[in-house]
């Protein structure tokens, strides 16, 4: 995946956004509108986008009016707003011939895109996550400030932890808004998610938009996934399902390496920029985290760094032996292996500082083995790909390809 920033203009001021390419051929094209009050960069839509852009779907995302890095004041926007921000956005990939046919929605992003979806006629498929069947649910996030904002004009609202001013147009807009006309007359195929246990948007709201919708229409239950799809596992839960369910309406394709590209690129990304969490993306198919113990700042969710090494490391050598085995009618029956790491004081230099890496690799063999196949399993271990990777020279280059990046001697 290779992303591009990119600003174009909004319905009122200049918006920030992001495509994510795929490495190979853009097979479809999507765009993403996040939740209310959010931005592109919160997890659940990096991590989304990326799994897209795995399976050749090119995804924009993008800040609306007064959100994240977009210009123009939050406090002029509305529902109406939102819906001709994701209308901008479209006109912007029309001028790069990228014509989008798949819009994702999360929260009232996702009523945004059902409006939008019931105008346009190339929208094929349409995904909401969590979303409103009427903008007025948020005059309940907003609580006892309605009644300030009907007199007063205006107040100001903390939500998220943040301070957003909200003034009388707003709450004339979202009443005036009828969604569920919209889902009504929308040709595209839908796909409603949404969690039962959300506390933010109610699940009654999905039930309104499958019931209002045409078919085609698929509705998937999000089980106990948080509002904002908080933990890795929903929202790769969230990804594979689109993708699964899309492929039907716009095309999605796996593309295999290029030449010369040995198992294929992996993506690492991380989750957000205040924790250490790395989501890793491996071809289209394999996703994992990493990170860091607890006690050195992370949140334990996943293996450390090196520990992923000494898994390949113990993988490779597991699988060599059984290959070997199999080769040479070796009677294994089973193989684990066991893989621990440290640094050391480099031996030859003891009064230095100088540290290696040392690996301790404990195989255990089940089968009736003679001594001689066992010393041969053994042996053979030392020849796994992996092991000679790790103690050979291998050479690391490193490319800065960000889109503002200089070029290559300058």
């Amino acid at each position: 995946m290779r992303t591009e920033d990119i600003r174009f203009p909004g319905s009122q001021a200049e918006l920030a956004g992001r495509i994510s390419f795929p490495d190979g051929d853009v097979n479809s094209v999507a765009v993403f509108a996040h939740c209310f009050t959010c931005s592109q960069d919160i997890p659940a839509v990096t991590r989304i986008t990326s799994r897209l852009s795995n399976h050749g779907i090119a995804v924009m995302s993008f800040d609306f009016t007064g959100l994240g890095h977009s210009h123009g004041e939050f406090s002029d926007t509305n529902f109406s707003t939102n819906v001709a921000d994701v209308k901008k956005a479209i006109d912007h990939l029309r001028t790069r011939e990228l014509i989008p046919t798949l819009l994702i929605g999360h929260s009232l992003g996702g009523a945004a895109v059902l409006q939008v979806a019931s105008e346009l006629d190339e929208i094929e498929a349409v995904v909401t996550i969590g979303a409103p069947s009427d903008p007025q649910h948020l005059e309940g996030l907003l609580a006892d400030s309605v009644e300030e904002i009907e007199h007063k004009g205006q107040a100001t609202v903390t939500l998220a932890h943040r301070d957003f001013v909200f003034k009388d147009q707003f709450l004339q807009d979202i009443a005036g808004s009828d969604i569920l006309s919209c889902v009504h007359r929308m040709r595209a195929a839908l796909l409603v998610m949404h969690s039962p246990l959300d506390n933010t948007v109610g699940i009654d709201n999905a039930e309104e938009i499958f019931h209002a919708a045409k078919h085609p229409k698929s509705f998937v239950s999000l089980d106990d996934a948080d509002h904002l799809l908080r933990r890795v596992k929903d929202s790769e839960y969230v990804a594979e399902m689109i993708v699964s369910w899309a492929s039907r309406y716009v095309t999605a394709a796996e593309h295999a390496p290029g030449p010369g590209a040995g198992d294929g690129a992996i993506v690492v990304s991380e989750v957000a920029a205040d924790r250490f969490q790395q989501d890793i993306f491996i071809g289209s198919k394999h996703a994992l985290l990493a990170d860091e113990p607890t006690d050195f700042g992370g949140q334990d969710s996943g293996p450390t760094p090196y520990q992923l090494v000494a898994a390949g490391l113990g993988a490779c050598t597991s699988m060599t032996l059984r290959m070997y085995a199999k080769r040479k009618s070796i009677p294994l029956l089973h193989v684990s292996v066991e893989v621990t790491h440290d640094k050391r004081h480099a031996e030859i230099e003891p009064d230095t500082s100088t540290t290696h890496d040392h690996f301790v690799r404990r195989i255990h063999l089940t089968g009736t083995l003679t001594s001689e196949q066992r010393q041969s399993l053994l042996a053979i271990a030392d020849k796994c790909p992996v092991h000679k990777t790790l103690e050979a020279t291998a050479h690391i280059e490193t490319i800065d390809v960000s889109a503002d990046a200089a070029p290559a001697g300058h």
